[in-house]
């Protein structure tokens, strides 16, 4: 078994923490955060901040990056990956992810997760719990699918869009990149790049050009 390195001791590095602890996977398992404050999270040691990743190679094979906004985990994770580090997917035990999905590196899927048939996920995404994602959906880098959210078929999400708490996607739609989806909405049309929605039906509330 190999070692793991984690960005990010905030609370969703504590949630990534523990699905890496329950895999079994890695021996040991360290945090960097940038507050300089911490020195140990679920009894785990910060041993340093992001800037010291190159440190702690010969120590760390393995690297992830638990932060919440979506470009800046994918930029971690590419500085990471160029370092050397294996990028792993953390998958948590109760999830249920079929054998016929993609997963690509640095994406978690956390506790009671529903990934289905033909489902292809992109780099350094954020399945969260309880989320589903159904058959033929296309999901791109950097993309938050938050706790509760439903995403029927054949639905496309592009990179670095933000589904917030129990939003409801139905079948054959498409999210453009830099969107962000409020919480509890329900998505019945295609949605734009670069665009805030809310309500049911979901609406166009705000647009934010390239600001995210």
């Amino acid at each position: 078994m190999d070692n793991l390195l984690i960005l990010g001791a905030g609370g969703h590095g504590k949630v990534v923490a523990e699905t890496a602890m329950l895999t079994g996977r890695w021996n040991n398992i360290a945090f960097l955060d940038n507050d300089n404050t911490l020195n140990r999270v679920l009894g785990i040691p910060v041993i340093g901040d992001f800037d010291t990743y190159l440190d702690h190679k010969k120590t760390y094979s393995n690297a992830i990056v638990a932060v919440g906004n979506n470009r800046n985990r994918h930029v971690w994770l590419t500085k990471l990956e160029k370092a050397g580090y294996k990028i792993p997917v953390i998958i948590h035990p109760s999830s249920i992810v079929s054998k016929f999905s993609g997963i690509e590196s640095g994406t978690v899927v956390l506790a009671n997760a529903v990934i289905n048939a033909n489902a292809s996920i992109a780099q350094g995404c954020i399945l969260n719990t309880s989320c589903t994602i159904d058959h033929d959906c296309v999901i791109g880098k950097g993309v938050h699918i938050s706790p509760g959210v439903n995403v029927s078929g054949t639905v496309t999400i592009n990179d670095y869009s933000w589904l917030g708490v129990g939003a409801k996607i139905v079948n054959n739609i498409t999210i453009g990149s830099n969107a962000i989806v409020a919480a509890g909405a329900v998505v019945i049309s295609d949605i734009p790049d670069s665009v805030m929605v809310a309500g049911v039906p979901a609406q166009i509330k705000k647009s934010f050009g390239d600001e995210l």
